[in-house]
């Protein structure tokens, strides 16, 4: 960052009397909101105090913050870079980093460290507390934020086929295109025994991968190009199954070397999230290939990749004016095109195919209501209505309030993100409490 773009300050902030790094640039400030969680019922944590302080600084505490009755806290400003840096390839890093001290009664604390903040934008950091009594531990989790791929230092793609043959003896793949609930990621290459496996779910996959590997800064269809990439990657690897059939217990890996960058209990950004909701279905397909297309890509500077998908590149085209499938088409050919996936596993009902609003009605409308009512139960905010089939204005108060807690369009209609949504949160608090 040049001395143009940094104001020296001593502690105070022209904004008020917080208390923030020194050499930050004034014009620059990113959003962070935190949602806490229990782990084991999705329930929203109430009155968790959350530090936050900058990382590798002094420990000072910038701001403390308090969640509400949704276990959220308000959204707040932090110094970030200026935005230039994030939208060319530099030697500084393009985000701010920040460290967590999240507490709450009968919860064990929790620390994260290196949460990254880019300007203009807002992060979101879920946070999921253990209840005390079913710890062992007598110390704080503490999860510390590695860099971002474009930025740190990590192994390129090791080029593979990206159509995989399924026709050899004992292979298994799936009879058709299926966008599961949970993927297993193995935090580590294949054969690292030591590395851990988390259970991720699906989405929740996607948007992390995809706030570590591009920057949430960057033109929406651009970053809606790398997101069909990484999904159709992604459901490539669930499709053929593909390391389940080399005789692992997990369905891809973290290692930039085979997979994409999984980084555990990273923060994510509220546009890529948005964008994941509305598109997680789709994959890339080619005409006569059933199986997703295996899109690998690079970031296109500091690794060349002929023929693939480079990260920059696609930043580049997007700043043109190019639409997410000219991108792709760009770069993977014209025979690129978007497929959706036959089903979404781990849902109680498939997407109606149209938006529910005023005047609609049905067992669609019902089901939507009946679920809208068992999530009321974990988030008070959301008013409980009578779940008669019929889409009324108490109806689309309450999926508005729904909308508002869980980072959607409050448009007050259903529409394919919200429903899916709406399921998503349903299964976490009503039926993972059945099964404790």
């Amino acid at each position: 960052m040049s001395e143009i773009d940094r104001l020296a300050i001593s502690k105070i902030d022209v904004k008020g009397d917080r208390v923030y790094p020194a050499e930050v640039s004034v014009q620059s400030f990113g959003r962070l909101r935190l949602n806490v969680t229990q782990a084991d019922t999705s329930r929203p944590i109430q009155n968790a105090v959350i530090q936050v302080s900058e990382t590798g600084g002094t420990g000072t505490t910038l701001e403390e913050l308090n969640t509400d009755i949704s276990g959220q806290t308000a959204v707040i400003e932090l110094p970030a870079p200026p935005l230039a840096l994030s939208q060319e390839p530099s030697v500084e890093q393009p985000y701010a980093e920040y460290s967590f001290l999240i507490q709450a009664p009968d919860f064990e604390d929790v620390q994260i460290s290196g949460a990254q903040i880019l300007p203009d934008v807002t992060a979101l950091q879920n946070v999921r507390m253990i209840p005390a009594a079913q710890s062992n531990q007598t110390t704080a989790q503490v999860f510390v934020i590695g860099p971002h791929t474009l930025y740190g230092d990590y192994p390129p793609k090791i080029a593979e086929s990206e159509i995989k043959p399924t026709n050899e003896t004992g292979e298994i793949v799936l009879s058709k295109v299926v966008v599961p609930e949970y993927v297993v990621v193995h935090d580590g290459p294949p054969r690292d025994t030591s590395a851990q496996n988390y259970y991720v779910k699906y989405k929740d996959y996607i948007a992390n991968v995809a706030s570590s590997e591009i920057y949430a800064t960057w033109p929406e269809a651009t970053i809606y190009a790398n997101i069909l990439a990484i999904q159709s990657f992604t459901l490539n690897r669930v499709y053929t199954e593909w390391y389940r059939n080399k005789g692992y217990t997990f369905t891809i890996t973290s290692s930039t070397a085979y997979d994409h960058k999984f980084i555990p209990d990273r923060n994510i950004f509220d546009n890529i999230e948005r964008m994941v909701d509305q598109v997680f279905s789709n994959y890339l397909s080619r005409p006569n290939v059933k199986q997703p297309i295996l899109t690998q890509y690079c970031d296109g500077r500091q690794v060349t990749c002929p023929n693939w998908m480079t990260q920059w590149g696609s930043k580049s085209l997007g700043d043109q004016g190019y639409s997410a499938i000219e991108i792709l088409r760009n770069f993977y050919g014209s025979s690129m095109y978007i497929n959706s996936a036959e089903e979404v596993s781990g849902i109680p009902s498939s997407w109606p195919g149209a938006d529910l609003t005023i005047g609609s009605s049905g067992n669609k409308v019902r089901q939507m209501q009946e679920q809208l009512n068992r999530i009321a139960d974990a988030y008070p905010l959301i008013p409980k209505i009578v779940a008669d089939g019929v889409y009324g204005q108490r109806t689309a108060d309450a999926v508005k309030q729904f909308q508002q807690i869980f980072n959607l369009p409050e448009t007050g209609v259903v529409d394919f993100s919200t429903w899916y949504k709406i399921s998503n949160i349903y299964v976490g608090v009503s039926r993972i409490a059945e099964l404790q």
